[in-house]
């Protein structure tokens, strides 16, 4: 009877001994569950922003977005403003296809643009990595006024008042005979400027730009003519127009039409 129960002793253990183990395996590991599918996303980005028009100010932007949208998805152009600490939409687009072409006008600036395409299912919304554009717009050289003008011999400096001038451009420079007339301007954020010159005197002038009072070009202009006067300006803060007297009955004067390419 001893040698029977040891071995249905030895039987059940050696059977727990099997036993455990998968009972291990399918009741405490844990089951390996499916991989989730992703989830869908669609993309935006600003493929090219450029101006395209520096006399009207006109800002084209092209984007892409993937995959594409309803066709005829609005497509918002959002600007940065800092001041305000926000983003503002200054216009709009259709998408066709994959792409989106938006137009705006603004004014001179340096600013930061992004895309926005809302949430089509089963895609959710997208909004572009941001990107920053100096947009550089001709305006008027006088449209921030003047810094200061002088000369010698009764100079005089007459800028065209905003109710006959909006463009802020034209300025008559007048000044007796061997005389000459200077006028300061700020041009911070300019990088071009142009001059159209009238020499409205009996003789001849020089008309020059300079650097603060360093001279960076200039044009001897004879009795009655016209011409231009162009420099880049890029990096100067302070520009400055003179007219001098070379050999005239009354003195210089010259009247003048002046444009600066500017981010402000």
């Amino acid at each position: 009877m001893r040698a029977v129960a040891g071995l249905l002793i030895l039987v059940l253990t050696g059977c727990s001994a099997q036993v455990a183990p998968a009972m291990s395996l399918g009741g405490s590991a844990p089951a390996v569950a499916p991989e989730s599918a992703a989830a869908p996303a669609r993309t935006a980005k600003i493929t090219t922003i450029r101006t395209t028009d520096s006399t009207k100010g006109v800002i084209t932007v092209i984007g892409s977005l993937t995959p594409a949208p309803k066709a005829g998805t609005r497509i918002p152009l959002h600007q940065w403003i800092p001041a305000e600490k926000r983003w503002q939409e200054i216009a709009h687009g259709y998408s066709a296809g994959s792409s989106v072409t938006i137009k705006t006008v603004q004014p001179g600036s340096v600013r930061t643009y992004r895309i926005a395409v809302g949430p089509q299912a089963p895609y959710p919304a997208a909004i572009s990595p941001v990107i920053s554009l100096k947009h550089y717009v001709w305006r008027g050289i006088f449209k921030r006024g003047m810094l200061a003008a002088g000369g010698k011999g009764a100079p005089q400096f007459n800028v065209v008042p905003p109710n006959e001038g909006p463009r802020r451009a034209e300025a008559d420079l007048l000044a007796n005979k061997g005389g000459f007339v200077w006028g300061d301007v700020d041009s911070t954020g300019c990088s071009y400027v142009r001059n159209w010159l009238g020499n409205l005197t009996d003789g001849t002038v020089r008309v020059s730009l300079h650097n603060g009072t360093k001279a960076i070009t200039s044009v001897r202009q004879a009795q009655e003519t016209e011409t231009w006067l162009n420099a880049k300006i890029l990096g100067i803060t302070r520009l400055r127009l003179q007219v001098t007297d070379i050999n005239s009955g009354y003195g210089p004067y010259v009247s003048v039409d002046s444009i600066m390419l500017c981010t402000n």
